[in-house]
């Protein structure tokens, strides 16, 4: 499913404004796993106005499933799990560049460089990083 266009691009002084789904690699004890491509736990939240309104944990098995199949394989699993649960921003420590790009081609936002506690960063990030949704065109013929 293709992420909403009201969110697909913006620069970093912009702010979002409604609902963002996010997603961020998490371990044990609710902190960033630094792996996002080999994590074994993602979380996907909803946030709005700066607060989570929910909050949903995954048991993704990327360690091990990060080196099976054929090229390209995980990448595309990657991706299928970020479309299938909408996702428009990916909270992260640290991404491979093709990874990064190919998320950047779909039109989710990459923030890297996140650490610490889950929530507190997905919180942080989005609320540093919302956006305006798109007015209709008002134009006349």
């Amino acid at each position: 499913m293709p992420v909403p266009a009201a969110t697909r691009t913006h620069d970093q002084n912009e702010r979002w404004s409604a609902s963002v789904i996010a997603c961020v690699p998490v371990g044990g004890t609710g902190v960033i796993d630094p792996r996002w491509g080999r994590a074994d736990r993602l979380a996907i939240a909803e946030v709005l106005d700066g607060q989570i309104v929910s909050w949903q944990e995954f048991d993704v098995g990327w360690s091990r499933l990060h080196d099976e199949g054929t090229e390209g394989s995980h990448h595309a699993r990657v991706v299928r799990f970020l479309l299938e649960h909408r996702v428009q921003a990916v909270v992260a420590g640290h991404m491979g560049d093709a990874m990064a790009h190919t998320l950047d081609k779909l039109g989710m936002q990459v923030h890297l460089g996140a650490s610490g506690d889950a929530r507190v960063a997905i919180r942080a990030t989005i609320t540093s990083h919302e956006i305006a949704a798109p007015q209709p065109d008002q134009t006349t013929s």
